[in-house]
């Protein structure tokens, strides 16, 4: 338990912070943040960690966004704005399955791609990541899978290369190009063999290394990690998290002035946390910093919407946005993350981005017009199988067909999916308060036959609501009350919600399809109505007043570990023969609140 006094002296920190960056700006002789600008975080709502952000003057002083993506295909989101209020997916760094095969092989929900760092020197963006196989041992070196990705152009997704690989057992690895022309891989060792944050020689065009040195053990908190090294002002300025991802994360600084090091801890750390306040946004950490194009500097970094209950936070870990303070000669000090926050003055609003994926505040409108392809923002689990995603078929325009994958969304064991994977596409939820929905046309033929919409976090977090073929005798409700049971063992349409997750989850809701409904499209709904729970209804696709609500339920099941929710839909034959496609259509997503606070 921790003690009053130490909160106490925790909060005195925290303000004594707060005064230090003001007392900086008036040391610069201006305000702070003079003609500021009001935002609002998250800036990249939902499924959006470990930021990584630069700031590009040859490309239009654009800036540009990197985030992890573990399990999830297309993976490593780029987004990017020109005003520093519209964030907008211009695409993804890894989109193509000859860049990195072995994604297809993960075992175990927290695997896949970790923490990125995007930078851009010499006409060329670089983007340096782990592929992590979480399953295997703590000391197995095999564990990490340390890779390079460049491009000429973060716009085109051929324009990014196949991985080129170096050895390091750790991750969260980030490039530093120094002042003599040498360049360096600074990352976080493997913490449980022995924690610190590593430096190395590195040729980023062949993956060579040099000899991995410790340059910095932190401060102390669990887990070193996230490193980020910029030269600024003679000083080689060494950025980290600690804590781990949880309550008790926070980002630390060191500077130094070789990039060997020694380096000296900044004796304001941590620099930036929200842990032991009661703030809303929680978990912060994991930070990056980059400087706009009028030489003002921005922190970002990840935070749960959670409060420090921790219980209900179904998004994740997001992207937040700080000003940040950086006089001469000085540590950077940072300003604490709020939902609503006051920062430099922006540029002028600017919209104008290439790039196929929406801006992040935008719903979705979709029905699947003949000769057109899946959105850019919508996400698969691990490599889809192209042919089971039928864009407006012959015999069913305006639709999308989906074929069954033998396996269900918790597929072999609720972390391993085969080659053959699962048939599951959905877009992020970015919203506290939204209505997603798709009318379904799905007849079912044998036993366990599904198909329906998830809320997807993992595969063994997932709650589900689909139309299945099961045995009349397994209902357990009814939507009409001249329904009645029965023991009979013939195969009917049936709605049933279950889900799984570490965390209780209600008992399955099965119920029969009323015969007035059935032979006709229905509609199939998922609401975030508060900030803690979830509706799930179903109802006649042309005769919305007869929606009825199958569960309401808790989101904590889906609140956990290292990715966010993802809505979406998906058909299975759960195991069994069955091969019958579903077909859905007038896909919509209504953003309609963020909590803040």
């Amino acid at each position: 338990m921790i003690d009053s006094g130490y909160i106490m002296a925790f909060t005195i920190k925290v303000a004594i912070k707060y005064l230090i960056a003001v007392f900086a700006s008036l040391a610069l002789g201006i305000e702070p943040h003079e003609h500021n600008s009001t935002y609002y975080n998250p800036i990249l709502p939902g499924f959006h960690p470990d930021p990584s952000c630069i700031s590009v003057p040859e490309w239009d002083n654009t800036s540009f966004c990197a985030s992890s993506s573990f399990n999830a295909f297309p993976g490593i989101p780029l987004h990017a704005s020109k005003d520093l209020q519209n964030w907008k997916l211009i695409g993804h760094a890894l989109n193509r399955k000859e860049q990195l095969p072995r994604l297809a092989e993960t075992n175990r929900s927290t695997s896949g791609i970790w923490a990125p760092t995007l930078r851009f020197n010499n006409k060329t963006f670089w983007l340096v990541t782990t592929l992590v196989d979480d399953d295997r041992a703590d000391d197995d070196a095999s564990r990490w899978d340390n890779i390079i990705l460049k491009s000429n152009n973060p716009y085109d997704p051929s324009a990014w290369s196949e991985a080129i690989r170096f050895n390091f057992e750790g991750y969260d690895t980030s490039p530093v190009w120094d002042s003599d022309g040498k360049i360096y891989i600074v990352g976080a060792h493997a913490w449980k063999v022995f924690p610190g944050i590593l430096l190395a020689e590195v040729n980023l065009d062949n993956g060579e290394v040099g000899e991995w040195a410790i340059i910095w053990n932190g401060t102390g908190g669990t887990a070193p990690e996230g490193p980020h090294i910029y030269l600024k002002d003679g000083w080689y300025y060494l950025l980290a998290a600690e804590g781990g991802t949880g309550l008790e994360h926070m980002v630390t600084m060191a500077r130094s002035k070789s990039i060997h090091g020694p380096y000296e801890a900044n004796p304001a750390n941590p620099v930036l946390t929200n842990s032991n306040t009661t703030n809303y946004f929680q978990t912060v950490g994991h930070a990056d910093l980059f400087e706009d194009s009028a030489g003002n500097w921005w922190g970002v970094a990840l935070s749960t919407r959670s409060g420090p209950e921790y219980l209900y936070y179904p998004m994740g870990r997001e992207t937040v946005m700080v000003p940040v303070t950086w006089a001469n000669d000085e540590f950077p000090v940072w300003s604490p993350v709020n939902g609503k926050m006051s920062g430099w003055a922006f540029p002028q609003e600017n919209v104008e981005l290439d790039g196929p994926g929406p801006f992040v505040t935008d719903g979705d409108a979709f029905d699947f017009e003949p000769g057109s392809v899946l959105p850019a923002h919508f996400t698969y689990w691990r490599f889809p199988i192209p042919e089971s995603y039928v864009v407006s078929p012959p015999d069913h325009s305006n639709t999308l067909m989906l074929r069954p994958s033998k396996l269900n969304l918790t597929g072999m064991n609720g972390n391993y999916a085969g080659p053959d994977g699962q048939t599951f596409v959905g877009r992020r939820q970015q919203d506290t308060l939204f209505t997603y929905s798709v009318n379904i046309d799905f007849s079912p033929t044998s036993l366990e036959e599904e198909a329906g919409v998830s809320v997807f976090l993992t595969q063994n977090h997932h709650l589900d609501l689909g139309i299945v073929l099961l045995p009349a005798n397994h209902s357990t409700t009814f939507l009409n009350n001249t329904d009645q049971s029965t023991s009979s063992s013939e195969l009917i349409p049936q709605l049933r919600f279950r889900g799984i997750s570490y965390v209780p989850v209600p008992g399955d809701i099965v119920a029969p399809i009323p015969d007035s409904w059935s032979g006709q499209a229905l509609r199939l709904e998922i609401k975030g109505h508060n900030m803690t729970h979830y509706s799930m209804s179903a109802g006649p696709a042309d005769a919305l007043s007869e929606m009825r609500t199958i569960a309401d339920l808790s989101n904590a099941p889906v609140s956990w570990g290292f990715t966010g929710t993802i809505l979406g839909v998906y058909c299975t034959s759960n195991g069994y023969e069955g091969n019958t496609s579903v077909y859905f259509s007038e896909w919509r997503y209504i953003p309609q609140g963020q909590f803040r606070n």
